[in-house]
């Protein structure tokens, strides 16, 4: 099973949204919301097989999440047509309170960007108790070069 979709490979490329079916994300129910100009929101809708025995969202797919919405994000931000991209070089998540209701909603936003690296923001809430704040998120990426 393929993370990205094959369409997403090579210079200049864009992920497809949603993502294709046969890939690692096309079963999440992940879906893009409105958010503010310049910021990226997903939510994920909770599933029984995604909680853990108390009954809440699992941590790691709540970082997954993060990863997704902050890197599409920075992919968006940097040079991709001519063939920059970005990978995850660090991830910060801090966790406040369990993500029970949902959807989960991930907001990402560019804290800093620079020729190098992209640092930003995510903020996770549990969409179903009022937008409760569930965890705090910074996250680095790296640009890559084109490849030859």
């Amino acid at each position: 099973m393929a993370i990205l979709p094959t369409t997403a490979r090579g210079p200049g490329s864009t992920p497809s949204w949603p993502p294709e079916a046969g890939t690692c994300f096309s079963n999440s129910g992940w879906s893009d919301v409105p958010s503010p100009e310049g910021h990226l929101a997903v939510e994920m809708d909770i599933r029984p097989e995604f909680t853990n025995v108390r009954g809440a969202l699992q941590g790691g797919l709540v970082a997954a999440l993060i990863d997704v919405c902050a890197g599409r994000l920075a992919y968006q931000s940097c040079d991709h047509a001519a063939g920059y991209s970005t990978a995850t070089s660090d991830l910060t998540v801090h966790s406040l309170s369990p993500v029970v209701v949902g959807p989960a909603r991930a907001e990402a936003r560019v804290v800093r960007s620079g020729r190098s690296k992209f640092v930003l923001q995510v903020d996770v809430t549990d969409a179903g108790r009022d937008h409760k704040l569930t965890a705090v998120s910074t996250i680095a990426f790296t640009v890559l070069a084109p490849q030859s």
